[in-house]
């Protein structure tokens, strides 16, 4: 990656939202030019300690791990990854050397954090470090895409070159820029979400899920129209744990609290599970959205760009999400680096035609594949699924081929997915294009 830029040009970012897209995009930006100047207005009064544990696949660790963001950030790294029947009774599969595989192939590690942790050490780098400025408690009621400005619940009006919409899932301005009604769609699916921390374990099962807890492994259970994921946190103090089931929620309730007799009584899971859910103090449900691709993720002119969940939301079973995030931030960061004051009315639609042609061909597949994996994952108890089952443990301790139902066992998948240099694409993508200019 060639050295940052710098040049006194007071080229202006405005990010609206200071989630991992925004926070991705401000460190990108500044890491390329350290004179560009980036402000991020974010609607919620304080960052606060919200969601639970994400895991950051090899395409996004190796982005961390160039921000120099890693060294500050409490994480578990799991040596193992497995997939068990939901009920226990049988191994499907099991990578017994996960991290050397993952380095062997796709050149960097997977690791297990909290998204708070991720959050706050980000958010340290940008603004401690490198002069970002973040605008808490103010919400942006509208963007003006051509001009590079948007308006703010008090009726200010902030000018940029560029602005960067990052507001997540439930953004209105999404619409205003499709030119229609844009809005989150459910999957059919819902989370529960459990967080268990190893100090509040008690009782007669306590030893063994603090063993448990204490050695990060990824590991999954899959069933009929269901599958649960677990994996440690915070160096191996905390456990988090997802069961993914039908969406019984009401329209308009997209999160609540639930209970462990409702996850407990929906299938004979694995006594495991039944341990963990029994030592979990909170119980909190999650109607799983989505939305469909947008036909741009920019302007033509350049100067309006989105990233994150308010443009690409997905499944979340094969864990891209925040890692989408991440490689937006990345490539958009990398590409208005090149960019300013001088050159920007020429350069501007060329960061855009890169952008949306690296961007959207990649989180649309990514959106489609996380549906075909659920298909997979999800099958009712049958022939289809004695032969899925089969075919895993026909593989049992040799090294996996490909094709392989489970994506993240998948040499073909992690190579795909997991392989991705987004600072690489960028440059490539903007040599491709740069070329043709005079």
């Amino acid at each position: 990656m060639a050295s940052p830029m710098s040049l006194e040009n007071d080229f202006h970012v405005i990010i609206v939202g200071a989630g991992l897209a925004g926070l991705s995009a401000a460190l990108s930006i500044k890491l390329a030019n350290t004179s560009h100047r980036v402000t991020i207005f974010e609607s919620a009064k304080e960052l606060r300690e919200v969601g639970a544990g994400i895991q950051l696949t090899p395409n996004g660790v190796r982005l961390l791990e160039k921000w120099d963001v890693m060294k500050e950030l409490p994480t578990a790294l799991p040596d193992t990854m497995s997939v068990r029947r939901y009920d226990g009774s049988r191994l499907l599969a099991h990578e017994p050397f996960l991290q050397q595989l993952l380095q062997r192939r796709c050149g960097a590690s997977i690791i297990d954090v909290h998204r708070a942790d991720l959050q706050n050490a980000m958010l340290a780098k940008c603004v401690d470090e490198l002069g970002v400025t973040i605008k808490l408690g103010t919400s942006v009621k509208s963007v003006e895409f051509n001009d590079a400005a948007v308006t703010l619940e008090n009726g200010s009006i902030i000018h940029g070159d560029v602005v960067l919409l990052a507001d997540g899932l439930w953004s209105t301005i999404r619409s205003e820029f499709a030119g229609k009604d844009h809005p989150p769609i459910a999957t059919g699916d819902l989370a529960y979400r459990l967080l268990i921390s190893v100090d509040e374990l008690s009782g007669p099962d306590k030893d063994e899920l603090r063993e448990f807890i204490s050695r990060p492994a990824l590991n999954f259970w899959i069933g009929p129209s269901s599958h649960v994921v677990g994996y440690s946190l915070r160096e191996g103090t905390m456990f988090n744990l997802v069961f993914l089931r039908p969406d019984d929620l009401p329209d308009g309730v997209s999160r609540t609290g639930g209970t462990q007799a409702e996850i407990s009584s929906a299938l004979p899971w694995d006594p495991l599970l039944l341990k963990f859910l029994r030592a979990s103090k909170e119980v909190t449900k999650w109607k799983l959205m989505w939305a469909k691709p947008l036909s741009q993720l920019a302007n033509d002119s350049g100067t309006f760009f989105m990233a994150g969940d308010c443009c690409h939301p997905m499944l979340p079973y094969l864990a891209q999400g925040a890692n989408s995030s991440l490689e937006d931030g990345a490539v958009l960061g990398h590409l208005l680096g090149k960019v300013s004051q001088a050159n920007k009315t020429k350069l501007l639609p060329v960061v855009a035609k890169v952008y949306q042609r690296l961007r959207n061909d990649r989180t649309r597949w990514i959106q489609e594949e996380a549906f075909r994996q659920r298909d997979e994952l999800h099958l009712s108890d049958g022939e289809e699924q004695r032969e899925r089952d089969r075919y895993m443990v026909g593989q049992l301790g040799a090294e996996i081929r490909g094709p392989f139902p489970i994506r993240f066992f998948c040499p073909e998948a992690q190579r795909w997915l997991f392989a991705y240099d987004a600072y690489e694409q960028a440059e490539r993508g903007w040599d491709n294009e740069s070329s043709t200019l005079c």
